[in-house]
């Protein structure tokens, strides 16, 4: 590929990501006049991304608002602490780095042969959760994407028999903070593209990442599958978490089953426009 061509791909991917998470704080209302958006980087390229995308879309929206990035230091085991704030202060962000020793208390309680993730994520959510409050953030911007959102569909579906996925915006259970996912209608294959286009310093996480026979990742290979074999399905799935019928499922929560009656009244019965059609033909 020639570095003329190179540039294109890379102008045309950007203006993708850019239109994508831009539609996404507009249709879902992620952001608004005056917020603080905390960012939270692990080190990733969804979070790099997320933190990048976020910072170009500022320098040109209709509104005000300020970004600070955070990283928790869980202290794993060969973490490279400098990376992220040299990143930081290269890109001239306003940042923190938390310094919590997760690491150790979620090697004591999880169970051997057990995946970290339930308690790695519960003490993880915790920690930045009561930062962002610390802060006065009034938004904590997490870098999940499309194909995170789809997955974690189909693992409450397999495991955990429920019709739940990842919501674009959410509410904390004590209602003090609110998480958005502007990367929501973002692919990771063109999350993975833009990381090796912009060189990120990707740190990987040898806690979770390392971890055999994880589920998330026997669905994330079901979904390649589907767009190796039927592409746009993945896309129509998630789509079709905005469009759901109640009434065309089976939770008597969501729509009243046990009152629904026929309305004898709303018009002509099938046997009554047939006899009419009969009647005007003869």
């Amino acid at each position: 590929m020639t570095p003329e061509r190179a540039r294109y791909e890379q102008n045309k991917l950007q203006k993708k990501l850019r239109r994508q998470v831009g539609n996404a704080i507009v249709d879902y209302g992620m952001i608004e006049a005056g917020d603080k958006v905390m960012v939270c980087v692990s080190g990733g390229k969804d979070s790099f991304t997320l933190l990048d995308i976020l910072m170009n879309l500022r320098l040109n929206a209709p509104i005000d608002f300020e970004l600070v990035a955070v990283n928790l230091d869980q202290k794993q085991p060969g973490f490279p602490e400098d990376v992220l704030p040299a990143y930081f202060e290269r890109i001239g962000i306003d940042y923190h780095i938390l310094e919590e020793d997760t690491y150790s208390v979620v090697q004591r309680l999880t169970p051997e042969g057990k995946t970290t993730c339930p308690v790695c994520s519960r003490l993880r959510r915790g920690i930045l959760y009561s930062f962002a409050r610390r802060i006065g953030a009034s938004k904590i911007a997490l870098g999940h994407h499309l194909d995170d959102v789809v997955e974690t569909l189909f693992l409450n579906l397999f495991h955990g028999g429920r019709l739940k996925a990842m919501p674009p915006k959410l509410r904390s259970d004590d209602g003090q903070n609110m998480v958005i996912r502007p990367l929501y209608y973002c692919r990771e294959r063109d999350i993975a593209r833009w990381a090796v286009a912009r060189g990120y310093p990707i740190i990987p996480c040898n806690l979770c990442g390392s971890q055999e026979n994880l589920q998330r990742q026997v669905i994330k290979e079901m979904l390649t599958g589907w767009d190796r074999t039927s592409p746009g399905r993945v896309e129509n799935i998630a789509r079709s978490l905005q469009h759901v019928v109640p009434s065309h499922l089976g939770d008597a929560d969501l729509f009243d089953f046990v009152s629904l009656r026929a309305d004898v009244s709303a018009g002509l019965s099938l046997l009554d426009i047939t006899y009419d059609a009969t009647a005007v033909g003869s």
